[in-house]
């Protein structure tokens, strides 16, 4: 278990922003019958956990930057760090009653990411990683998995939506990796899925069309892993690039080798 004190700031900040979220993630079932719909309460539940997390962070880190879903960035007085954090992904699934969401925090620093927590209230299971120090799940090692045959890999991805994304694309990249994998899966939280193949649950995982708050912890998770991750397209900085690809080695270049035939 990482026990330094970044990791306790981190860690904290967390768990005090996930117990507004539950007692909001207990209040949308009943929500899903009144007329209006629970999407203005979901919106408000994103931005109190934002809120609750900006200033525990901020108190324990003055000056540190902040990248943030709801409020966007914060320039800080310190140069070299900022934070990168996500209160609720997943929230379609928070906003329909499903139990498959995280609140995700990153730090940056001088363009590298060197802390990561990823936290899902629903299980309790808390993921966290800090540079050369290894990846853990609720106090216990994790490895990404060893399997090295796509024929028996589970592999995650996301799924454009209305208005959002590159559907033709999409379609082709699933043709074409959907015939040479075991399973695919959509679970609808970037920062879980990352966090899966951290652990081993996913063999490999891709995704276009992210942002820095999706992604940031999910990248130093998979490393620390033991695992490779890239952009979509092969690239080594899927932090600006905004899409991912990742697994242990061979699927992480397997995984490539099917986008790029997609693509073209």
């Amino acid at each position: 278990m990482i026990r330094s004190p970044l990791m306790t700031v981190m860690t904290d900040a967390v768990m005090k922003a996930s117990r507004s979220l539950k007692r909001d993630f207990g209040e949308v079932e009943n929500l899903q019958v009144s007329r209006k719909g629970p999407g203005d309460f979901v919106s408000a539940a994103d931005r109190k956990a934002e809120k609750i997390l900006r200033e525990a962070l901020e108190k324990a880190r003055p000056g540190y930057g902040l990248v943030m879903e709801e409020e966007g960035v914060v320039e800080g007085t310190d140069t070299s760090h900022r934070w990168h954090i996500d209160p609720l992904d997943g929230t379609t699934n928070f906003l329909h009653g499903l139990p498959q969401f995280a609140i995700s925090v990153g730090l940056e620093r001088d363009g590298q990411i060197v802390a990561g927590v990823i936290y899902d209230p629903a299980k309790d299971e808390l993921f966290i990683a800090e540079r050369g120090k290894g990846a853990y799940l609720n106090n216990r090692r994790i490895r990404v998995a060893a399997r090295n045959d796509l024929a028996d890999a589970v592999v995650g991805c996301g799924l454009p939506h209305i208005g959002r994304g590159d559907h033709g694309l999409f379609l082709r990249e699933t043709a074409a990796v959907m015939g040479n994998v075991g399973g695919m899966r959509r679970f609808g939280a970037a920062s879980l899925d990352l966090a899966y193949v951290a652990c081993g649950r996913f063999d490999a995982y891709w995704e276009r069309g992210l942002n820095s708050w999706d992604i940031a912890a999910g990248i130093l998770m998979i490393r620390e892993a033991g695992g490779f991750i890239s952009d979509a397209d092969g690239g080594s900085d899927p932090l600006t690039k905004g899409s991912v690809a990742c697994g242990n080695e061979i699927m992480h270049r397997e995984l490539l080798r099917l986008l790029k035939k997609a693509k073209g």
